[in-house]
């Protein structure tokens, strides 16, 4: 049986969008989508909602602080 996860590629910061899907953010962080699901419950990673489904969106400052790095020059 294949390996279900895509091999992540080297992502540039300068090059995420501003608002970053669940998807994005988990592979970025090399963490489930659940796990970021749950981390948004708990405050950790707060989510933007959009649309009429409640799709979670994420700022890409707070990704970045959380990894802790510092974006800002």
């Amino acid at each position: 049986m294949a390996n279900p996860i895509k091999p992540s590629r080297n992502v540039s910061l300068s090059d995420l969008p501003d608002l970053l899907t669940i998807r994005e953010v988990a592979n970025l962080l090399r963490v489930s989508p659940l796990t970021i699901k749950r981390w948004g419950k708990k405050g950790k990673l707060p989510a933007i909602r959009i649309n009429s489904r409640g799709d979670r969106r994420y700022k890409k400052e707070v990704v970045t602080r959380l990894l802790g790095v510092d974006t800002e020059e």
